[in-house]
């Protein structure tokens, strides 16, 4: 059976010249099966809203009312959550939400997965963080900082609170990175697992090696597991691209109604 893991490993597609950075150093410059699927999710995030919006219509269409349904959604969720202000902050949550969803998907369909790379979540985990601390410092100045001091608590239990808060908005980025992270590895390598038992169980029949014969009433229990693990994974896939959203929306909501509940 094929190593599971290899699937995720990245590879070299084309080579570039290697350069000198300032502050990197040496860079070995390279287009990769990485890229390649990034690149690949934005050309189709953009020609998907190309096809959406170009030829909009007062009755959609099925493009249409389906990409009208993703912008309902994500505006609903960030104006439920961030309240009268979460249309400013709807942009970057809505493009959030498409490049992982578009990621996660394109990952179902071509050999490399680019959300189970740990270094693009964290990117995403990142990004996310700093645009909540930036608009913290901006909506608020210093008082960013009483974020970190809940004055519903009692008086003698606030630092011990606030170093905890602290904390808790330390690992928001590395929850919301090893969150899309695990689940993307976690699944594809299930369904790498199962498919390869149908695979090896299988010719092991036809060869009259392994289980022989015995070995096709356990393919073909592996292969339902595959049908069905597969339908989880595009349910897994949609479901963390809304989940990664609704906790940007979350700790954008922190910072732009702080105060409330603090």
């Amino acid at each position: 059976m094929a190593d599971p893991i290899h699937q995720f490993q990245i590879q070299k597609i084309v080579d570039l010249p290697d350069v000198t950075l300032p502050l990197f150093g040496h860079t070995d410059l390279a287009v990769t099966n990485s890229h390649i699927a990034m690149t690949v999710a934005f050309v189709a995030i953009v020609a998907f809203l190309t096809l959406v919006t170009s030829g909009a219509k007062v009755v959609p269409g099925r493009l249409q009312a389906a990409g009208e349904s993703l912008f309902g959604m994500i505006d609903g969720v960030t104006d439920s959550i961030i309240g009268h202000d979460g249309r400013k902050y709807f942009p970057f949550v809505f493009s959030l939400f498409l490049l992982v969803l578009a990621m996660n998907l394109l990952g179902m369909f071509l050999s490399f997965t680019a959300t189970s790379q740990l270094a693009v979540t964290v990117t995403f985990a990142a990004l996310t963080i700093l645009l909540v601390i930036g608009v913290g410092f901006a909506r608020n100045g210093l008082g960013f900082f009483k974020l970190f001091w809940p004055t519903s608590a009692p008086l003698v239990l606030r630092p011990v609170v606030g170093a905890i808060e602290f904390l808790s908005f330390l690992l928001r980025p590395v929850t919301l990175a090893l969150l899309l992270f695990g689940n993307m590895l976690g699944g594809h390598v299930a369904l790498k697992i199962f498919a390869g038992f149908v695979v090896a169980l299988g010719a092991g029949a036809i060869a009259g090696e392994g289980l022989g014969l015995f070995g096709l009433p356990v393919a073909a229990l592996s292969m339902t597991m595959v049908v069905a693990l597969t339908a989880l994974e595009f349910l897994v896939a949609f479901l963390q691209a809304f989940v990664f959203a609704v906790l940007a929306s979350i700790y954008l909501n922190d910072v732009v109604n702080l105060g409330e509940g603090h």
